[in-house]
């Protein structure tokens, strides 16, 4: 029932969060006010059904650290996309054809922290953790990753491909770095960071989702195995390569630091400073 009781609460504020900032058609100010409004709002949601459910503080969103964690994230994203799309314009796949847009950078800012923190409660924060303590770290992993990816099918453009491809580099590599950590900032920057570089920095699609141009007004060109065709660069070999390799790693250290949790087996571990 926990679990049904927080998808609840923290589904209603990300979905109205999501509607409002929809509305707002990418008016720069609304989007961001609207955004980042959604962000927070959906952290609070989430704070409050943990305690009223669980019985107990939601560490894993304590707000010491919270800088450390989200910026930490951020840089790992922005790196991990810089090098995909370095890769992709060696080989021709990504030009860029001029400046963008500051302003749509802005509002790119505002709509990607409200889609990377409600997508983080919900499919780490909520569903990996609590079926982690049912099945362990490596069923949640897996089982987790598919339904992020599945999520993905309903975008433009998406095909089994692209979403398998969500599944691998986004899905398993989120919930491994919130398994490495036992914290949700880290997973949450980097979630952001990944997703405001490509649209908000470098100008490419975001899972399909046409955007605002960023800081860069950027073409994607080439075959679709190496740029990602129409879905944008996350259906490219590249992405699924950087993920496969940070996800590794971050399983690495969830061994390492003893928080790998066995089947049946309830998570009991300590944060990171």
């Amino acid at each position: 029932m926990r679990l049904l009781k927080q998808l609840g609460v923290v589904g209603v504020v990300a979905l109205a969060g999501s509607f409002a900032v929809s509305a707002a058609q990418w008016n720069v100010p609304l989007t961001l006010v609207l955004g980042m409004a959604t962000a927070v709002l959906s952290l609070l949601a989430y704070a409050w059904i943990v305690r009223r459910t669980e019985r107990r503080t939601p560490v894993e969103v304590a707000l010491a650290g919270a800088g450390r964690g989200i910026g930490r994230g951020v840089l790992i994203g922005v790196g991990m996309f810089a090098v995909v799309i370095a890769n992709i314009a060696f080989l021709g796949g990504y030009e860029v054809v001029g400046w963008g847009s500051a302003a749509g950078a802005l509002a790119l800012f505002g709509f990607m922290a409200a889609a990377a923190v409600t997508e983080e409660l919900i499919f780490r924060g909520i569903l990996f953790r609590i079926v982690e303590g049912r099945i362990g770290s490596w069923g949640a992993l897996a089982l987790t990753s598919l339904l992020f990816g599945a999520m993905h099918l309903l975008n433009p453009h998406a095909t089994l491909w692209s979403s398998l491809a969500i599944a691998i580099e986004a899905g398993a590599m989120l919930a491994a770095a919130y398994a490495a950590t036992r914290t949700l900032w880290v997973p949450i920057g980097l979630h952001f960071g990944w997703n405001f570089a490509e649209a908000g920095i470098f100008g490419t699609e975001v899972s399909g989702k046409s955007a605002p141009n960023g800081l860069l007004d950027g073409v994607m060109s080439g075959p679709a195995a190496i740029s990602g065709g129409e879905f944008g660069p996350e259906a490219s070999l590249y992405s699924v390569a950087a993920g496969t390799v940070v996800t590794i790693v971050f399983l690495w250290l969830a061994h390492r630091r003893g928080r790998l949790v066995a089947p049946r087996q309830r998570a009991a571990v300590t944060l990171v400073p």
